[in-house]
């Protein structure tokens, strides 16, 4: 298969190895029994599209991409260190929750919006958890899974990782129906005009009546009791992917109708 020429931190991706599973493990194997240093430039080398793949999900950002591949392979080196062989785990199922989380630190710490210490601190201790129950479990964790390995509340850990989440800009369009589009800014009202909250508390109630019981449902566990998408998806019987379907689905009826 050919690739395109890409230059990326000096390096020619079309001319980057990859390495198949079994080698993963015999040079992990190797590196770890021997201290092979040769090995581990192997594993690094021999995964590097396993970092550019993973960094294609962080574009968009304003960030160097440069600077995101160096990141992430520093979210590689860290999962060759710590890789544990007796886990009946793939090496890659493993290293992309690493190097998603090197990245999403990267991006926590240079965040534009700043939070208490305490708060980031939980933070990356919820982001480890997450990055070592999703190596344990095959899947992404719930939140009170986390915050049960943290020993905390789980509305701590909501709180924590969505302190470090990507803030909204006030321009954002939520809304475009061949016109002129409807921004995050103008759904701000005044507080003190009563006449404009009641009436849209009103148009709200009317937007709801009109969802299925299903759509009512995602929606209350969802915002009303905090629940994330995958919990949603296991306390109902369905999948997370038909949970965002059917959340995105009722939220643009509302909007449409409001």
């Amino acid at each position: 298969m050919a690739y395109q020429k890409v230059v990326i931190a000096g390096l020619d991706t079309s001319k980057l190895t990859v390495l198949t599973e079994r080698e993963k493990m015999e040079l992990l194997r190797e590196m770890q029994e021997t201290g092979s240093e040769a090995a581990r430039e192997k594993l690094i080398l021999g995964n590097l599209r396993l970092v550019l793949s993973v960094i294609q999900r962080f574009t968009g950002r304003g960030e160097d991409a440069d600077d995101l591949f160096q990141i992430g392979v520093i979210g590689l080196m860290k999962a060759i260190s710590n890789f544990d062989l007796t886990k009946d785990v793939r090496f890659s199922t493993y290293c992309v929750p690493m190097i998603a989380g090197e990245l999403r630190r990267h991006l926590r710490d240079s965040h534009a919006v700043r939070v208490s210490r305490s708060l980031r601190d939980l933070a990356y201790k919820a982001m480890q958890a997450r990055e070592q129950l999703t190596s344990e479990l095959g899947r992404e964790p719930t939140a009170q899974q986390i915050a049960d390995a943290l020993g905390t509340e789980r509305s701590e850990v909501v709180l924590a990782l969505e302190s470090i989440s990507d803030p909204v800009s006030l321009y954002e369009p939520i809304y475009s129906d061949s016109g002129d589009p409807l921004y995050l800014i103008d759904q701000i009202g005044d507080p003190d005009s009563t006449d404009s909250s009641w009436m849209s508390e009103l148009a709200l109630r009317d937007a709801l009546a009109a969802l299925s019981d299903r759509e009512k449902n995602i929606l209350r566990r969802r915002f009303w009791q905090g629940k994330t998408q995958v919990e949603v998806a296991q306390e109902i019987g369905i999948s997370q992917a038909q949970v965002s379907r059917l959340e995105k689905a009722a939220i643009a009826r509302i909007k449409e109708q409001l």
